[in-house]
């Protein structure tokens, strides 16, 4: 089975654990994910909030170029980036002079005929359906799933799961032996694209997030975003130093526990990277 992917800027960078988690995982249920050629950032976070052209012209390009190299099928594992390539073909779609202003822009032909899924909706399609036989190793533990504020929102564009209480996560979770909690700041904002200009912001959302899982008694938090991971994690200090605590709470990806519960090492999926000890193995 092959299907396109696009990694963004974080899959390849900050965030290059989850990137391994994806493609070890995609391995292992015989999945050739190919890149799409000659990608660029997709302009998330900032350029839907300075330049409406920029905003789709950037996500127009990777999908011309996708649509260019024959890949009818895109895994597009960023939250973020996801929601900035499926809200352009939904605006390029509704309005044909813009998207014909766009084609200009970057040069290219974009037809928008290329279907997008996010991690979840590829886990649910591919993964699940195929578990069978593979989980050696029960992820036995009590999680958080915490979608963020992109994971299915705009909800009357993406049409995926509901926009205030999503539950696929937490169904795939169920899925590999965990046991999902009620979890009510699942959509809450982590302060997004906020994490260097404004620490103080990050900190105070992102405590309530991990304070309210703690409180639960979460043994992790499971995401499935770069920008998400690296406010709950890579912010860590910060968020301790607010909230004058000592949370210790990890925070996993959805691909990295689905990895672990097929007999996947810790290595292989990235956990050690991450800047809060996982201790769950």
């Amino acid at each position: 089975m092959k299907i396109g992917v696009y990694p963004g800027c974080s899959l390849t960078g900050s965030a290059r654990d989850y990137n391994e988690s994806v493609f070890a995982l995609a391995k292992a249920f015989d999945i050739e994910l190919v890149q799409v050629p000659d990608w660029n950032c997709c302009g998330a976070t900032a350029a839907h909030n300075l330049n409406r052209e920029l905003s789709l012209s950037l996500p127009a390009r990777i999908l011309a170029t996708a649509e260019k190299n024959g890949l009818d099928e895109i895994l597009v594992p960023c939250a973020a980036c996801y929601s900035r390539l499926i809200v352009t073909q939904h605006e390029l779609k509704k309005n044909p002079e813009l998207k014909n202003r766009i084609n200009e822009i970057i040069g290219m032909d974009y037809r928008g005929t290329t279907k997008l899924i996010n991690v979840i909706e590829w886990i649910d399609a591919s993964i699940i359906p195929n578990l069978e036989g593979k989980i050696t190793k029960p992820f036995d533990y009590k999680v958080a799933c915490y979608y963020g504020c992109l994971m299915v929102r705009p909800n009357k564009v993406l049409n995926y799961d509901r926009a205030e209480d999503p539950q696929t996560m937490d169904i795939v979770m169920e899925k590999i032996g965990a046991h999902a909690l009620y979890f009510p700041f699942k959509t809450e904002c982590c302060g997004a694209g906020l994490s260097v200009s404004r620490t103080d912001t990050v900190s105070k959302l992102s405590g309530k997030i991990i304070e309210d899982a703690v409180h639960r008694g979460a043994d992790t938090l499971i995401v499935a975003c770069p920008m998400c991971h690296s406010n709950l994690d890579m912010r860590r200090p910060d968020i301790n130093k607010y909230w004058k605590s000592d949370f210790k709470l990890p925070v996993m990806y959805v691909t990295q526990a689905i990895g672990l519960a097929i007999g996947l090492t810790p290595k292989e999926v990235g956990l050690q990277r991450h800047f809060v000890k996982v201790n769950i193995s």
